[in-house]
């Protein structure tokens, strides 16, 4: 492991309690005392003395944690293990290399003009691999193409992505001017999400500012250990905000895990690798940057806007709470209480539990494993008898529509944005 780091610390910190087992994702749908956080710090201790070597028994290991941080949220302690876990990934790659696919995925965050190239061909041959509904025809049956949609749904490519779609100024009334941070999957999969926002942010008479630069926040990278990925694009995006933060009030973002990868994992990235001065205009940001419920909740008059307009739908909605949402940042009573405002809340039996997304890794490679994480958090949304689940996070989004589609769970999946802009629109 990289000498700047003194793992050992935080391996014989650990009071060995077990408070992190009972939620935590890997330990639920792998009850092995070596899957489990305690078990992840202990052998990451052993690593750091040169007790175990980095051999591929223990990048399995490693490679198995979902990165819930649920651990660090209920440790009495406060031990950083996802942190450690991302370290030691890093290693991980370094010594073993990274899969060519993932490779490639991250040579396009790296490159927004190639991405858009790439999604581009990607909607025109769509029907090889993203499809929201199944196909028992079309291009894949004409040529032989493997049945992907067989065995999970993928998330549609839109024709034009949100960056792409709209002018970097639109002007709504002038109370206040905020910018869009987007989110890959918002930006070429969901784009409603984008759509919504910026309606709801006209509906309020606030200018938008849409970043054409912007990058990719690096998340997958990080997770994955692509520590070159992270370290281009934070700085990047670090630069690029810092050219127009001073002319806004706000960085909204739409999604949990790029909110947290850029408020909390920027910093520490660059804290744990000594670019402390990169550390601190990173954290200097994050006094406007925002998620956007925790955003329109506090600095708007959005919740009486709706309650003003007296719609109420019948539909029930149940909210899942995205890991990078409320255990990273403590955002969880926000969108509740937007959405109250028009739509009926039913609580499912444990919202705070993961649904499996897990990263690339997890998503490709160990699969079956977020298939099963997923089961029984479809389950859970059933048994709630919402017709809606909602949440501020695309990958959960990506993850959760999957596990209904796998449990045959007719349940729609809508971020909060895409339902509060469909109350502004309705009549009364």
């Amino acid at each position: 492991m990289d000498k700047k780091f003194d793992f050992t610390a935080i391996s014989d910190a650990c009071i060995k309690c077990g408070k992190c087992i009972p939620g935590c994702t890997i330990h639920l749908v792998n009850p092995d005392e070596v899957t489990s956080p305690r078990g992840f710090i202990d052998l990451l201790g052993a690593y750091k003395r040169g007790e175990l070597e980095l051999d591929k028994e223990a990048k399995d290991i490693f490679e198995s944690c979902f990165l819930c941080t649920h651990c660090t949220d209920v440790c009495p302690n406060s031990l950083p293990t996802d942190m450690v876990i991302e370290e030691v990934r890093a290693d991980i790659a370094q010594k073993f290399g990274i899969a060519w696919f993932k490779r490639v995925f991250f040579t396009l965050l790296r490159h927004r003009w190639l991405m858009d190239l790439m999604m581009k061909l990607g909607w025109v041959f769509k029907t090889c691999g993203f499809k929201e509904e199944p196909s028992k025809g079309g291009m894949r049956a004409r040529f032989n193409l493997p049945l992907i949609k067989a065995d999970r749904l993928l998330p549609s490519l839109s024709k034009t992505s949100f960056l792409n779609k709209y002018p970097q100024e639109i002007k709504s009334g002038g109370k206040k001017r905020v910018a869009i941070f987007i989110g890959c999957l918002a930006n070429y999969n969901y784009t409603s999400i984008g759509d919504s926002l910026v309606e709801v942010l006209k509906a309020l008479d606030i200018d938008i500012f849409i970043p054409k630069k912007q990058k990719c926040c690096a998340a997958p990278a990080y997770f994955t250990g692509d520590f070159y990925t992270v370290e281009t694009l934070a700085k990047q995006n670090i630069e690029y905000f810092e050219s127009f933060i001073d002319e806004v009030d706000a960085i909204l973002i739409p999604e949990a895990t790029c909110s947290a990868m850029i408020k909390h994992d920027w910093e520490v990235f660059f804290t744990n690798r000594k670019m402390f001065d990169w550390a601190k205009r990173a954290k200097k940001l994050n006094e406007k940057i925002f998620m956007v419920t925790q955003w329109l909740y506090s600095e708007t008059n959005l919740k009486e806007v709706l309650e003003k307009k007296g719609v109420k739908f019948d539909e029930i909605v149940t909210y899942h709470d995205a890991c990078h949402a409320k255990k990273v940042q403590g955002i969880e009573k926000e969108p509740r209480e937007l959405l109250k405002s028009v739509f009926t809340i039913k609580e499912m039996s444990d919202p705070n539990r993961c649904c499996g997304f897990g990263g690339v890794t997890m998503q490709t490679e160990k699969f079956e494993l977020a298939k099963a994480a997923g089961a029984p958090k479809a389950a859970m949304i059933q048994e709630s008898g919402a017709r809606i689940v909602s949440a501020e996070c695309s990958a959960c989004r990506m993850q959760i529509s999957n596990a209904l589609y796998q449990n045959n769970v007719d349940v729609e999946f809508k971020n909060p944005i895409e339902l509060i802009a469909k109350a502004l629109r309705e009549k009364q």
